[in-house]
C-alpha cells in the first residue's frame, strides 16, 4: 500500500509548523541480533538488486514502459509470478501519481529527495515527460550509489539527460556522489539527519523551496526512533512539504510473519515492523513527527484507483490470477492527490 504525508502545498492555509528499515521476540529476533551492522547493512542493500529485478522483469513483459532500468540492472534469470509483476505495477504507477500530483501542484517548482533510491529511474522519467522539479536529489548507502555513479558515467542514455538538464560551469561528480544543477546523487546514513542534511545542502537543498520526500521500504530497515528523528528532521527544515511512504502493514498476520522469518534468514532486520502493524500506526507515526496531515490507503484500493483498462490488459496474460491474490503478495502506494500509506506484503522491498 502507498502512502502520502503531507504538511502543506501553495494555496492551502498551513496550521503550523511542525519539527522533521517491528522487530519480533523469539528465534526470528535472535537471529537478526546475531548479525553485526555491517552485515545487517549488507542485507538491506541487497533488497535493491531484489527489487529492480522485478521491476525489470515486469518492464520486459510489458506491465509499464521504463527505458532506462535495462542499463542498472541484469534482466531476471527466471521468470516472476503475475502477482509480483502486478505488485510493482501498482507500486510503481502509485507512486508516480502521487509525485506528478506534487508536481503539477506545484508547477515544478520544488525539489524532490528520493530515500534510499536504489537504481530508480524516476529522474530519467520525469525528464521525457517535461516534468522535472527544480532539483532531484537521490540518497543512498555510498554503495550503491557508486555502482549507480558507474552505471551513469559509463552509459550514454543515462549520461546524455543529466548532461542535457545541466547547467552551469561544471558538473562535480566522484565515487560516490554527483551533482549537476538538475540532479544530485549522494551517499549518506538515513539514520544521521546531521549528516544527511549537511550532505544535502552541500548539492544545492533549498529549504525555502516546497520539497517532496519519498520513501518506498526504507523507513522499514531503521528502528523507529531512527524513523522518528528523520521524519522530524524533514517536518521541521521544510515550510512546505510532504511524504510519501510506500511500507508494509498487517505485518502481524500470517503472511506477515513469513515475510519477516525470510528476511531474517537472510540476516535482514526489519527494525521498524512495529510501526507496520495498520494503517492507522503509519499515520500515527507521521503525527507523531511534526506532520499535520496523514491520509494512509492499502493496496486494494490503490489497485482499483488505476486505469482499469490498462489493468485488464495487465490482467490478459494471466487470467486465472486476479486481484484479490495481491493484497498477500504486494503492496503500492495511494493514488489521491493527499492519499497516504503503507504497502502491504512486498518481500523485495
Amino acid at each position: 500500500m502507498a502512502a502520502e504525508f503531507r504538511r502543506g502545498l501553495p494555496n492551502e492555509r498551513r496550521r503550523g509548523a511542525g519539527p522533521g528499515r517491528r522487530q519480533r521476540p523469539g528465534p526470528a529476533r535472535s537471529m537478526a541480533a546475531a548479525a553485526g551492522p555491517d552485515e545487517a547493512d549488507e542485507a538491506v542493500r541487497g533488497t535493491c538488486e531484489d527489487a529492480s529485478v522485478c521491476k525489470r522483469f515486469a518492464v520486459s513483459v510489458g506491465y509499464w514502459k521504463d527505458p532506462y532500468i535495462q542499463y542498472f540492472v541484469r534482466q531476471a534469470k527466471e521468470r516472476k509470478a503475475p502477482e509480483i509483476n502486478r505488485g510493482y505495477y501498482a507500486r510503481v504507477h502509485g507512486v508516480s501519481y502521487l509525485i506528478k500530483a506534487f508536481l503539477e501542484k506545484t508547477e515544478c517548482n520544488c525539489q524532490v529527495i528520493n530515500l534510499g533510491a536504489g537504481m530508480d529511474t524516476l529522474f530519467w522519467r520525469l525528464k521525457d515527460e517535461n516534468l522535472l522539479p527544480r532539483k532531484y536529489f537521490e540518497v543512498d548507502f555510498p554503495m550503491i550509489v557508486a555502482r549507480k555513479i558507474h552505471n551513469i558515467k559509463s552509459k550514454p542514455p543515462l549520461s546524455k539527460p543529466i548532461m542535457e538538464s545541466h547547467s552551469g560551469d561544471s558538473l562535480l561528480i566522484d565515487s560516490h556522489s554527483l551533482d549537476s544543477s538538475r540532479y544530485s546523487i549522494l551517499g549518506a546514513d538515513l539514520r544521521c539527519s546531521a549528516d544527511l542534511e549537511e550532505k544535502l545542502r552541500k548539492h544545492g537543498l533549498d529549504g525555502h523551496l516546497p520539497t517532496l520526500l519519498v520513501a518506498e521500504c526504507v523507513l522499514v530497515y531503521m528502528t523507529p526512533q531512527q524513523s522518528a528523528n528523520l521524519l522530524r528532521w524533514a517536518a521541521s527544515t521544510f515550510p512546505v512539504a510532504m511524504v510519501i511512504n510506500y511500507e508494509q502493514v498487517n505485518m502481524g498476520d500470517r503472511f506477515g510473519q513469513i515475510m519477516i522469518e525470510n528476511l531474517q534468514r537472510r540476516q535482514c532486520n526489519l527494525a521498524g515492523v512495529e510501526l507496520c502493524s495498520s494503517l492507522d500506526s503509519q499515520r500515527e507515526r507521521l503525527l507523531a513527527s511534526g506532520w499535520e496531515h496523514a491520509r494512509a490507503i492499502d493496496m486494494m484500493k490503490v489497485y482499483s484507483l488505476l486505469p482499469q483498462a490498462d489493468v485488464k490488459r495487465c490482467h490478459s496474460g494471466s487470467p486465472n490470477s486476479f486481484p484479490r491474490s495481491l493484497p498477500s503478495s504486494v503492496g503500492s502506494p495511494g493514488v489521491t492527490e493527499q492519499a497516504a500509506g503503507a504497502a502491504q506484503g512486498d518481500t523485495n522491498c
